[in-house]
């Protein structure tokens, strides 16, 4: 009887299947995040880790992954999947409210980068050509890296999130051109580059037009009778075939498929499906990109890392800086504030995954040198290792600077704050900050909102709202406040640390005032009792008590009855807490 043939990449599927599902997590338990987790598990198992350990102890060759051909891949797949998750939470009116930083910002980071690396690039002994394939390389930064950084922390709505997204996104798109580029420059009797990139964004433009009117008229009727048919696997199925063939279709006419999954998750983003689809698509996304990250890490030679430390070192801290400006001096051109400019600078500083793209298609084409490719590949996926920790950084940097600007505005409206008796103030004025606000104006109680987003205020100012610039950690803004005289403080921003950092430091100064917080969960609200507040309202709490008593209500309950039932439940909630 013939022998069955073994499952092909079965030991590898189960190494990364041992590495999601056990070394990342313990890795979590000492703060170290996910990506970065990855990327050190894949450095290690990887050709130039414990492969290079395999000839001499065969046994570590077990947990060793050397094709990384194989690998990689695979993990643009996990690419394809972050792109199309992004494409679902975008919406076309979204994207055209944000070109100006798209197509703007965007356009002149990559212009401008890439012509300073170019320049450094030829001025370090680099020919013309191959100075233009880096300068176009290192321009690209890490969407993968980045925006799951940002979805993690939750802060792809922020400034910065949204600064770094369009600077992201329009890098994305400029991957086509950059390939066409390469080919122009390996075909010196082609049509000249400009008459080159012209064609190519014609064509892409026309594909993307055409992909995205069909699937317009053919989508939600697909999907509309597949969800007729009440089958989880079958609508998964069709979910996927959707984001894969799309960035296939789109790889086909020389596009990116990163480019297709974004215009797939563009165009389920309109239909009443997205929120199913997020759910169903997240596990896929999340292992795919740990592939991905395993496979940056393994394609890291530790030993030229290791024998020219000095250069590598001062190759990737001279990009990041060099990008770091560059990007913060345009986002500072294009309205954004200091503090939000030199975050979004440093958190786009590193070399993207598309660099290995555009490098490997120039190294094909002869225009690249095969050290000065690993050189390139090297300071890039190092940089790209670095990101979880530069990201913190930059996100320090970014309070730090958004303090001071606190400070300096605080001078300036020593007369603007109402003096009253008896207000509340309510730290943070975002959706839930406004809801309370127009609950006390109906009630005809006093306020005094604080927030640092200039932009919203400034806004709301014209609106003689009586809502006021500043940091509402620091002392002296709630002194300016009229904090003595306030009958309560209220912490409504939905930054579980920074409503910690302002509990804190209001109950250590003026302990006698009431607190009461917005917490995300019942685990934050313990702690922001911990830390001094009078009251805690978990949001998942409220939620899950608002819609008991729609359902009580709409069961035929006495409405009587149904609020004295929550009021009851709250109390056992609270005291949970």
């Amino acid at each position: 009887m013939e022998a069955h043939s073994a499952i092909p990449y079965l030991r590898e599927a189960l190494i990364f299947l041992a590495i999601a599902g056990i070394a990342v997590p313990l890795l979590s338990r000492v703060k170290v995040s996910p990506v970065l987790g990855y990327l050190l598990v894949g450095g290690l198992i990887g050709p130039f880790g414990l492969g290079l350990l395999a000839a001499d102890y065969p046994v570590l060759g077990q947990l060793v992954i050397a094709d990384l051909d194989g690998v990689r891949a695979l993990a643009e797949i996990g690419v394809v999947f972050l792109m199309f998750m992004i494409g679902l939470e975008l919406s076309l009116d979204r994207l055209w409210s944000a070109r100006a930083l798209v197509f703007g910002m965007g356009s002149l980071q990559i212009i401008v980068s890439a012509a300073a690396i170019a320049w450094i690039a030829a001025a370090l002994g680099a020919d013309t050509r191959s100075a233009l394939i880096v300068g176009a390389a290192f321009s690209l930064s890490s969407t993968a890296i980045v925006m799951q950084l940002l979805m993690r922390g939750r802060r792809q709505s922020t400034p910065v999130g949204r600064a770094g997204f369009a600077i992201l996104l329009m890098q994305d798109l400029a991957v086509v051109p950059i390939l066409f580029m390469v080919g122009v420059l390996a075909t010196p009797d082609g049509p000249g580059l400009a008459t080159g990139l012209a064609l190519a964004l014609a064509k892409a433009a026309l594909v993307i037009v055409g992909i995205y009117v069909a699937g317009r008229v053919l989508i939600r009727p697909v999907l509309r009778q597949v969800a007729q048919a009440r089958s989880a696997e079958m609508f998964t199925a069709a979910v996927l075939l959707t984001a894969v063939g799309v960035a296939a279709l789109t790889a086909n006419f020389g596009l990116s498929m990163a480019l297709g999954a974004l215009l797939a998750g563009l165009l389920l983003a309109e239909t009443e499906y997205r929120h199913q689809i997020e759910v169903d698509i997240e596990p896929f996304k999340g292992l795919l990109l740990g592939l991905f990250f395993m496979s940056v890490g393994m394609g890291i030679d530790w030993r030229n890392v290791v024998s020219n430390p000095l250069v590598i070192a001062a190759t990737v801290a001279g990009l990041w800086l060099l990008k770091a400006v560059i990007i913060a001096a345009l986002a500072r051109a294009f309205g954004q504030r200091r503090s939000v400019a030199v975050e979004a600078g440093l958190l786009l500083g590193q070399g993207g995954e598309f660099a290995f793209i555009i490098l490997a298609a120039a190294t094909g084409l002869g225009l690249i040198a095969s050290d000065l490719e690993q050189h390139i590949l090297i300071v890039a996926g190092v940089s790209m290792l670095l990101t979880p920790l530069v990201a913190q950084l930059a996100q320090r940097a970014g309070h730090y600077l958004e303090h001071r600007d606190a400070a300096h505005a605080a001078p300036d409206s020593d007369d603007s704050f109402r003096d009253c008796a008896g207000h509340v103030i309510i730290a943070g004025f975002g959706r839930v900050g406004q809801t309370l606000a127009r609950a006390l104006d109906a009630e005809g109680l006093d306020y005094v909102a604080l927030d640092a987003d200039a932009a919203m205020i400034a806004k709301l100012r014209d609106r003689q709202q009586p809502v006021f610039y500043g940091d509402a950690s620091r002392v002296e803004i709630l002194a300016k406040a009229g904090i003595l005289q306030a009958a309560a403080v209220v912490v409504t921003m939905n930054d579980p640390a920074a409503a910690s950092r302002i509990v804190a430091e209001i109950h250590r100064r003026w302990p006698m005032v009431p607190i009461h917080a917005r917490a995300s969960d019942p685990a934050h609200a313990r702690r922001l009792l911990e830390l001094g507040a009078t009251y805690c309202t978990p949001e998942t709490v409220e939620a899950s008590l608002q819609l008991a008593s729609n359902v009580l209500l709409h069961a035929g309950m006495d409405a009587d009855v149904v609020q004295r039932r929550v009021a009851e439940q709250r109390l056992v909630e609270t005291n949970r807490v």
